[in-house]
């Protein structure tokens, strides 16, 4: 049987490109493409399944618009941009279709308009929630074109009503181009603006735009097997560059001397410093700054680190970051990847330098062609 009949919005969407595949056939072509792009580099270990291929992700967003005076909600179709009504999706958890579906109504009952890009009016663009699957809190967040509010106050009593189940709520304005954009713009109107997540044993609090793997249980096995790869002994210095809100670095700080986070986003960096904090960690420190002028800093003051976690965003890392990470020479380097292209582009950037000793693939996004992968190098 394929995963197609699973969905029926799945011709439409076009976001999960292996729907119609078994689940077996989906591990088998991404090991296969793997190996076609990392082989070249050393064996390629088995790919790790995800343990439920459904409702993996804790993080779910829907595009509101209008029809006939009513207003809907939807997904944007990846291959023209336009809004298809939905009601739900297989890989996104039942809580958050709920909710969607709740804003909806109340838009309705209120008589609350959403956004209208075509003629600049209308509140409501889009709706993120964001949940902690081992502490059960959920976050929602309430994207429109503009900093007023209607109703506010009404909206908020009755959301809250209705779904006791939400932790906090947080309105943020995108008055770009961009849909399902957030901006820095933005203000809590119920909790205290984050929520909380447990993974590998430490407490992680995670803001509106923070980044957070979106599959946490995959998650977890794949950061346990990075820090193993590592070979932590309790004396090493680690650097964690392109940190996030410190889920690599506070983890691997158990099993290291010293670790440093370094991070862009100044907003997940206050999450990381609070993390570090709530788990009792004293030897993480986090830095707000871009990854290369850390690194030049270092090398001027002439620090050392043992080992070097890189996690990047899919565009990979430039070769600035890759020049003066070979300088800085670490004894090992841990490279999780989410794109295997630029994950190979960037190994034979290094290869001069390191040697690849393990490639580790994840599934971590079943039903969509994407794969994540821990490559483990050494100097050699």
């Amino acid at each position: 049987m394929k995963n197609a009949e699973n969905c029926k919005y799945f011709k439409k969407c076009g976001a999960c490109q292996l729907r119609n595949m078994t689940y077996e056939e989906q591990l088998s072509y991404k090991m296969s493409r793997e190996i076609k792009l990392l082989g070249k580099f050393g064996h390629v270990d088995e790919i790790v399944p995800a343990d439920s291929p459904s409702a993996y992700r804790n993080k779910a967003q829907a595009a509101y618009f209008e029809q006939n005076g009513k207003v809907f909600y939807g997904i944007y179709q990846s291959s023209s941009g336009k809004i298809i009504r939905c009601e739900g999706c297989p890989v996104e958890t039942p809580a958050a279709w709920e909710l969607f579906s709740g804003i909806k109504n109340l838009m309705n009952e209120l008589k609350l308009h959403a956004y209208n890009p075509a003629t600049g009016r209308g509140f409501l663009r889009h709706v993120l929630i964001r949940q902690g699957f081992a502490t059960g809190e959920i976050m929602v967040v309430l994207v429109s074109a503009s900093s007023v509010f209607p109703k506010e106050k009404l909206f908020i009593s009755l959301l809250t009503e209705r779904f006791p189940q939400i932790s906090t709520i947080v309105h943020n304005v995108n008055d770009t181009e961009t849909p399902l954009w957030l901006t820095d713009r933005e203000r809590v109107l119920y909790g205290n603006g984050y929520i909380t997540d447990i993974l590998c044993g430490c407490v992680f609090r995670i803001s509106s735009r923070s980044f957070y793997q979106i599959n946490p249980v995959q998650t977890g096995k794949m950061y346990t097997k990075a820090i193993e790869l590592a070979g932590l002994t309790g004396r090493e210095t680690v650097l964690d560059a392109y940190s996030g809100i410190g889920t690599i670095g506070i983890i691997a700080s158990k099993k290291a001397s010293k670790v440093v986070c370094v991070e862009t986003n100044r907003a997940a960096v206050e999450d990381g410093i609070w993390n570090a904090k709530c788990s009792g960690i004293r030897n993480v420190r986090f830095f707000a700054m871009d990854t290369v002028k850390f690194i030049r800093t270092a090398l001027t003051k002439k620090d050392r680190y043992d080992v070097v976690f890189v996690d990047p965003p899919r565009a990979g890392c430039n070769k600035e970051f890759l020049s003066k990470l070979m300088t800085l020479a670490p004894k090992k380097i841990v490279y999780i990847s989410c794109n295997p292209e630029t994950l190979a582009r960037d190994l034979s950037y290094l290869k001069g330098k390191y040697r690849v000793r393990r490639i580790v693939p994840y599934d971590m996004f079943p039903f969509t062609s994407h794969v994540e992968s821990v490559v483990l190098m050494s100097r050699g």
